[in-house]
This record gives C-alpha cells, sequence and structure tokens, in this order.
C-alpha cells in the first residue's frame, strides 16, 4: 500500500481525515555511544488518528525532528531538546533534535522495547525497507462507520481489506486473548493448586467445628431434628462463609489488579491507565467457585455429623487412635492403588525416547503419587511426629513433651491439617531443583559448546560488524585469538537450501567445537564443507557437493557431520564462503579468546575499549551467557515461588486455624495443665512447638517428595543433546524450611496467647 492510495482514500465523500500508518527498523545510537535496534512508527497528521499519547513536547513536525517513548528516553538517558542519533545508509550517523515524549498506550508491550516517532518522510531516508502498512480513517459528521467502509471498498476494490475501528478493536482483542491464552494457562494451573489447598484446609476446618458442636447436634436430634436438617444447617454455614469470602476475594482481586497495572505503568514510565474489564461472567464464576468449593469442601463433615446417633452422641469422642485403625486398610488400599498408578505413569514417560512426550506422563505420575501420599497421611505422621519431637522433648522438657503427644494425638486432624502444606512444598521444591538442574547443565553446555572468551555481536540484525574490526582486536595485546564468522542462506546440492557459516579455519575444533558424528573437523578448509546432521540429506562423506548462491557457485567436498542445534546448517572457512558469496560484506559474529591469565574484568575492559567506536558492536561473554540465562531462569522460579507462595501461606492459615480450633477444643484440658503447675509460658511455648511440629512435618515431607519428584523429571527430560545432572539447591531449600518454621511460630501466637489468657477457673468451668 503506497501513499496513492491513501491520497485516494482523502478524497473520498464523507472522510475527515486519513493517514498512513508505517514503520521500520532503525539503529537508535545510545548515549554511551552503542547502538541498539529500535522501531521507527510514523506520525499521523489527524489528531484524532493518533494512537500515542504525549507526555510532553511536542510531536515531530520536520524530518529532522524526533519523538521518543517514555521508556526509550528512560533507558537512554536523553530527554526533550538534546540531540540522538540514528545510523542511516552506510552506517552513517543521523543527527536529530528530540522534539517530544509519548506513551504507547493500548501497544505499551509491543513491537519492541526501544521506540521512536518520525515523520514518513524521514522514515523513508532513513529505511528503505520502510512502507506503509496500514491506513486509518476519521469519518466527516454524520457519516458512520459502515458508511464509510462501504464507500472506501467501492473505491480501492476487493484487494484491500476495509474494517470498521469497531471491527478492528475486537480483532486486536481477540488476537491479545489467543496471545495469552498460555499465560492464562499457565496461571489458571496455579490458582487450581491454590484452590485445592483451600479446600482441604476449609475441610479441616468444618471436621473439627462438627466435632466440637457434636453435642450441640446431637441435642438438635433428641428435641426432634431430622438429619437433612442437620445436613442442611452445616452447609448453609458453608454457603454463607463461602460467599462472604467471594466478596471479599473478588474485591482484593480487583485491587491487586489495579495495583498490578499502575506498578506496570510505573515501572516503564508509561502513562498507564486503570481499566477492569469486569463482566457479568467474571463475577459470577468467582461466586460460583467461592462458594461450590466451600460448600463441596463442608459435604463430608456435614454428612459424618448426621451419622452419629443422637444418645452416643452425647457421650465423649472416640479416640483418634481407634478411628485410624478402623480406617488404615482402605487407606492402604487406596494409597496403594494411588501410588502404583503413578509409578506406572512414571515407568510409560521413562520409556519415551522423546523428553517432551515423556513430560506429561512422568508430570501426572508425580502428582497421582503425591496424592497417594496425601492419602496415607493420617498412617505416617505419627511416626513421623514422634521422630520430629524427640529432640524438643530432650531440650526443653515437659511443654515439648505434651506438644509433640498433642500433634500426634489425633493423626488423621494432623494429617489433613498438614496435607496442603505438603502439596505447596512439593510442587516448589520439585520446580526449584528441576530449574537449578537445567541452569547448571546449561552452563556447562555453553562452556562446552562455546569455549570462546568473548563474542562480538552486532546489535541491530541488518548491520553487519565492519570487516575492519576483527584487524583491531588482533592488534589488543590482551587477545589471543581473533576468529570472525558470516553466514547467509545456500544452496547444497542433495539437500537443499541451508544456512551455511564462514569461518577462521583456526576457530574449527577450538573455538567451536561441535559435537562430531563422522568425519575429521581438522579437514575444513579450502575446497571443503562440513555439514549439520539435521542438513545432509542424501550426501555421504567425500561426495562433492555444488554448493552455490545467486551470485557464484563452487563444488565442495564433505569432509565432516556434526550434531549441534546452536550451529548453523554448514561451516565453511571464510575464503570458500567469499568464493561463494561474493557480495555479502562484513561479519556476524566474532569470537575472541584472551590470553593466560587475563581477567574477566580486564577482558571485558579491554574488549569495550577496543570495540567503543563501532556502534553496532556488541560484546558478549560466555559468563555474561551464562550470567542472563541463569537470570531468565531465576526470573521464572521468581514467578513460580509467588504463585506456589500463595497455597503455602493458605495452609498456613489452615495451621493457625486447626491450631485455635484445638484450643476452645482443648480449653478444661489447657486449664487442668495450668492447676497442675504449667504456667503460662510453658502452656504459650506449648502450643509454639505444636505449631512448629506440624509445620515442620508438612514442609519436610514436602521436601524430600519434591526432591524425589524432581529427579525423575530430570532423568525423564534427559536427552542425548542435553544431559541433566540433579543439583540439589540446598541454600535455598534449607530457607525454604526456616521460612516454615517461622510461619509457624507465627500461626501459634495468637492461639496460645488465647488459651494464656483464659483463667483456671473459667476453664475448668467449660462443659
Amino acid at each position: 500500500m503506497g501513499q496513492d492510495s491513501v491520497d485516494a482514500i482523502r478524497n473520498i465523500p464523507g472522510v475527515a481525515g486519513a493517514d498512513g500508518r508505517g514503520g521500520g527498523s532503525l539503529p537508535l545510537i545510545k548515549s554511551n555511544g552503542k547502538a541498539a535496534q529500535a522501531f521507527a512508527s510514523t506520525i499521523e497528521n489527524t489528531p484524532q488518528l493518533r494512537e500515542f499519547d504525549l507526555v510532553s513536547g511536542t510531536y515531530p513536525k520536520a524530518d529532522d525532528e524526533i519523538a521518543l517513548d517514555v521508556r526509550t528516553a528512560k533507558t537512554t538517558g536523553i530527554g526533550v531538546g538534546q540531540k540522538v542519533s540514528v545510523l542511516g545508509q552506510g552506517d552513517t550517523a543521523v543527527p536529530l533534535t528530540v522534539v517530544g515524549t509519548y506513551s504507547q498506550g493500548s501497544n505499551a508491550l509491543s513491537l519492541s522495547d526501544m521506540q521512536v516517532l518520525l515523520t514518513p518522510s524521514a522514515i523513508a531516508k532513513l529505511d528503505k525497507q520502510s512502507g506503509v502498512y496500514q491506513v486509518v480513517v476519521a469519518a466527516a459528521p454524520g457519516v458512520s462507520q459502515q458508511d464509510l467502509v462501504d464507500r472506501i471498498s467501492a473505491q480501492l476494490g476487493k484487494n484491500f481489506k476495509v474494517q470498521t475501528g469497531d471491527a478492528f478493536t475486537q480483532d486486536t482483542l481477540e488476537h491479545a486473548g489467543r496471545g495469552s491464552g498460555g499465560l492464562t494457562q499457565f496461571m489458571l494451573i496455579f490458582a487450581l493448586i491454590s484452590l485445592v489447598v483451600a479446600a482441604m484446609v476449609i475441610y479441616n476446618t468444618f471436621t473439627i467445628l462438627v466435632a466440637q458442636r457434636t453435642r450441640e447436634l446431637a441435642l438438635l436430634r433428641c428435641i426432634g431434628a431430622e438429619r437433612r436438617q442437620v445436613f442442611g444447617s452445616v452447609l448453609l454455614e458453608a454457603f454463607v462463609m463461602g460467599l462472604i469470602a467471594s466478596v471479599l476475594g473478588l474485591g482484593v482481586g480487583i485491587g491487586l489488579a489495579a495495583l498490578l497495572q499502575k506498578a506496570v505503568g510505573w515501572f516503564s514510565g508509561a502513562a498507564t491507565s486503570v481499566s477492569v474489564p469486569l463482566t457479568g461472567t467474571v463475577v459470577l464464576a468467582a461466586f460460583a467457585i467461592g462458594v461450590l468449593v466451600t460448600v463441596a469442601s463442608a459435604g463430608l463433615p456435614a454428612l459424618r455429623a448426621t451419622k452419629v446417633a443422637p444418645l452416643a452422641a452425647l457421650r465423649s469422642q472416640p479416640d483418634s487412635h481407634d478411628e485410624v485403625r478402623r480406617t488404615s486398610v482402605l487407606r492402604v488400599v487406596a494409597a496403594a492403588v494411588l501410588l502404583l498408578g503413578g509409578a506406572g505413569l512414571i515407568g510409560l514417560g521413562m520409556g519415551l525416547k522423546d523428553p517432551d512426550a515423556a513430560l506429561f506422563p512422568v508430570g501426572g505420575g508425580t502428582m497421582v503419587m503425591l496424592l497417594g501420599v496425601i492419602v496415607l497421611g493420617p498412617l505416617i505422621v505419627g511416626p513421623i511426629n514422634k521422630l520430629l519431637g524427640a529432640i524438643p522433648s530432650m531440650l526443653f522438657g515437659v511443654p515439648a513433651k505434651l506438644a509433640t503427644a498433642n500433634a500426634g494425638r489425633n493423626p488423621r486432624r494432623t494429617a489433613a491439617t498438614t496435607a496442603a502444606l505438603v502439596i505447596g512444598v512439593t510442587i516448589v521444591t520439585m520446580v526449584t531443583v528441576v530449574a537449578t538442574s537445567g541452569k547448571q547443565a546449561a552452563g556447562a553446555e555453553v562452556d562446552k559448546r562455546f569455549p570462546a572468551d568473548f563474542t562480538v555481536a552486532s546489535s541491530v540484525y541488518d548491520h553487519p560488524l565492519p570487516a575492519t574490526l576483527p584487524g583491531q582486536l588482533r592488534g589488543v595485546p590482551q587477545i589471543a585469538q581473533v576468529a570472525a564468522t558470516t553466514e547467509t542462506p545456500m544452496t547444497v546440492a542433495q539437500s537443499g537450501d541451508q544456512e551455511i557459516q564462514g569461518i577462521d579455519q583456526s576457530a574449527i575444533g577450538s573455538m567451536v567445537n561441535p559435537k562430531l558424528v563422522s568425519g575429521d573437523l581438522s579437514q575444513v578448509g579450502p575446497g571443503t564443507i562440513a555439514l549439520n546432521k539435521s542438513a545432509v540429506g542424501t550426501a555421504k562423506l567425500g561426495d562433492q557437493l555444488l554448493v552455490s548462491t545467486p551470485d557464484a557457485s563452487k563444488m565442495l567436498k564433505l569432509v565432516a557431520i556434526y550434531d549441534a542445534r546452536e550451529l548453523a546448517d554448514g561451516l565453511v572457512t571464510l575464503d570458500t564462503f567469499a568464493a561463494v558469496a561474493p557480495k555479502v560484506v562484513g561479519y556476524n559474529h566474532i569470537l575472541v579468546k584472551m590470553k593466560p591469565g587475563v581477567s574477566a574484568g580486564d577482558g571485558q575492559a579491554a574488549m569495550d575499549k577496543a570495540t567503543a567506536n563501532v556502534p553496532v558492536a556488541e560484546v558478549n561473554s560466555a559468563a555474561a551467557t551464562k550470567e542472563q540465562l541463569n537470570a531468565e531462569i531465576d526470573s521464572l522460579l521468581t514467578l513460580m515461588w509467588a504463585l506456589i507462595g500463595l497455597a503455602v501461606v493458605i495452609a498456613l492459615f489452615g495451621i493457625a486455624n486447626t491450631l485455635g480450633l484445638s484450643v476452645l477444643e482443648r480449653t478444661r484440658e489447657s486449664a487442668l495443665l495450668r492447676a497442675l503447675g504449667l504456667t503460662k509460658g510453658q502452656l504459650r511455648f506449648m502450643l509454639v512447638i505444636e505449631s512448629v511440629l506440624m509445620g515442620v512435618m508438612g514442609a519436610l515431607i514436602g521436601v524430600v517428595l519434591g526432591g524425589a519428584f524432581a529427579w525423575v523429571l530430570v532423568e525423564a527430560l534427559s536427552s542425548p543433546d542435553l544431559q541433566l545432572g540433579l543439583a540439589i539447591p540446598g541454600g535455598q531449600l534449607g530457607v525454604l524450611l526456616l521460612a516454615a518454621v517461622f510461619a509457624a511460630v507465627v500461626a501459634a501466637l495468637m492461639p496460645a496467647r488465647r488459651a494464656a489468657r483464659t483463667s483456671i477457673v473459667a476453664g475448668m468451668a467449660e462443659a
């Protein structure tokens, strides 16, 4: 679409204004003298058609003026009134005056991190590849959008797609929704985990409440209440609680969404407006999930309350150990089925050769086994509690012994309380160990495949490094070896179009050392070629292959076959490359190896100084590459810790809730202990130890399970191309356990304070 189309549209009756939107890529020189790829957009002449929001100054009106996106201005440190240069044709610096800054509005996350505005004629001069990709039109008063679409369609014919503004907006939103679908699913998984954890906490809470109200419910049965009425009363209570929680959750969610939008705008420097697209569907979904999860979680406790006979319910509660014995066979059978089923899925996945295909059955198998451990919980928490309680019992005497006994007196309750924490910590540990193992393997792979100390690359994709740069680097005293590389598509007989890389012969086998399949890389020289395994086609070692570009061709002998995803489809020496592709100038990368004894800091300083006069030269080191890779993985880990942390917090609230209800349940018992000589401080300490035991128990089981599941995933994800080794981040897991202890102490403070404040007389008087 050209300017003639824009002019034709402007002449259509009913058009108040029409402008072409165009753009192109420009190398913007930052204040440090280095160039960065920037996306340049044109500014519309019709104010109402502009998709940008002016923040300061004015929009560019002349070809020597430029406006910067506020993020770009912040990154480059260049403000209104200052000069900024872009690289034009032939890499010559073209100075421009910054006349304004703007924000992207709805396009804030699109296109590029570096964005600028220029006049259409300025972009045409600086970037020959730029052009008009869209025409926007404003209707005159009294003309509807559809009428204008019909008139433009009649003028331009069927070769152009013409849409109303409303239709274009809807298409854009649908496209954005499809693009964010993966992120939405990712977030929903963690939301589901939090819901499961919350459901377990609600279930445990109602189980305790029903147990405490047994006499009250039995009395209702004695005076005529039917089972369905008792059942309905518990569910009604759950419904009301779920309704209140849904209102609070919806309000907090809306508030957090608004705060996150403001935070994004603040960090990016853009004037981001808060938009909360709250629809009836969202509100109904929030209330439906909140109420249904609460009512469903309370269903079993409510049903259990109706099964106790009125007179039997007025007697003492059965001992918890008897309760476990009555259900142990069923639990063992259910747990065995789940554990064996999970092991079967893991075995099925481990037998698959494709790591991507193995991920789903192995991951699913670990979750099934986790469920099996949760079902088996009441039978394993007793021994674990005794083991964990031995040390505090020896160190702190009677209060700790009582705490250990309290934590183990009702295994089903303890297991239900810690189960939510087990789930959260297991997933956190599993993800952390797998990510740490991946970081370690990726770092080792970088060291193995790219033994060069530094790599110089162009920061602007269509501006190669100058041919004179390797010579400049060879003159640096700290540098031992320099190898330039370049690449371009070539047609190779027997295998078709391939990306062929030219490289200094001295670097093959030293700074570039791919995994060899067959042949000898040392034979790569004038008149020869090495091919990647994926690009061999029907060729065999020793074959003479015709390699050609539109400008030249040459017969090359295949002397080696290698296997390396990170390298091009073929390797040739630079002189062979020049003979086949004579019109390709400059280099894509330059590999540099420092002399022995040169530190990383001194090497970086020498490289920065040597490339200071080349704006597009970007220096990267193997250490920096690993650091960047680690930073990306750490960012993902931080996000996962934050998301799973929500489930862990819910689980810790469950411990506090259980402990608080247990304090009410044991009011007379606590008063009797006080009467026998236990001090307020010892009573508080006893409850803190009990909480810590449950917290450490859940966290410890989670760490062990998470580590075991991580080992299984690491084995499943390993392949001949990338061998993963299990790496245990002891520091992070130690922090996780310490956080569990601290949180358990905090969770016990309020229940302990309430227990200590109850007088002995009032406690003994409790029925």
